[in-house]
């Protein structure tokens, strides 16, 4: 269902930009019937709206086909919001509030391809450089962010990625198959590495979504051991969550679970109170 314009004070706005959200989301052109249909929106109304879309650019009529598609001030408007950079604008000062909570360092990564990409570092005072530092790339797999996006895809969008991916090593060391690993990920919520990235160190990760409830991002947080490291998994298995993560988990997940909703609503996702 769209959005409804009634709950809005401006109702010609919100049609225009229904409209506009509806031809975003269509494989191709589409006529003004099909519009107006799935809209409810009055035809006149429509054909009023498209008119004025078409004037400006933000939408273009076929009319060998009867059809209406997204116009070239649409796609402006898309790269203008490229080029702001609005992940990085939208997380900073959020991720500067979770690092003066928690006093740990924490980071935002983007999957692009099997690697995860930092896109901000906000470091905890007095802790030392770590690898993790904003234009890196990681192998996904081997990073708490990067777990935790190929843990909210689905089998197939994983195959895409990896053609076996039970034959990907879920560490440096060996470990479990990536499967078996994600699969621990989706049943605890968070996504965790221990001295994967930076020896010494261990992180906890959670998923910040966008407005279509897909995991655009992974909000880490990352520590300095504080409690024993000794082997927490039997070779030859994945990756457990050890007595060390689950205490750093226990630790920081609050805070780091109301930046990730935080930064999710931001970004248009409506989570559930």
């Amino acid at each position: 269902m769209p959005a409804a314009y009634s709950r809005v004070q401006v109702p010609a706005a919100a049609q225009v930009l229904a409209i506009l959200r509806y031809l975003g989301q269509q494989a191709g052109p589409v006529s003004a019937a099909a519009v107006a249909r799935d809209l409810s929106l009055p035809r006149s109304t429509t054909y009023h709206l498209l008119a004025a879309l078409v004037s400006d650019g933000f939408a273009v009529h076929l009319p060998e086909e009867r059809r209406y598609a997204l116009g070239a001030t649409a796609h402006e408007l898309g790269t203008g919001y490229s080029r702001q950079a609005p992940l990085q604008r939208i997380a900073r000062f959020p991720l500067r509030r979770l690092v003066a909570r928690t006093r740990f360092t924490a980071h935002l990564a983007v999957l692009q391809g099997t690697d995860v990409i930092y896109v901000i570092e906000e470091r905890a005072p007095h802790q030392q450089p770590l690898v993790t530092d904003a234009g890196i790339r990681l192998p996904a797999h081997r990073t708490a962010s990067g777990r935790v996006l190929l843990a909210g895809m689905t089998g197939a969008q994983l195959a895409a990625l990896y053609p076996d991916p039970a034959a990907v090593r879920s560490s440096r060391s060996g470990g479990g198959a990536l499967p078996d690993l994600l699969e621990s990920i989706r049943a605890r919520g968070y996504a965790w590495e221990e001295n994967e990235v930076t020896e010494g160190f261990s992180s906890v990760a959670v998923p910040v979504q966008d407005r279509s409830g897909h995991a655009v991002a992974g909000l880490t947080l990352t520590a300095p051991h504080r409690v024993s490291t000794a082997p927490h998994r039997v070779p030859g298995t994945e990756p457990a969550a050890g007595a060390g993560i689950e205490a750093l988990a226990e630790h920081v997940l609050p805070d780091l679970l109301r930046c990730a909703a935080e930064l999710s609503r931001r970004l248009g996702a409506r989570l559930q109170a």
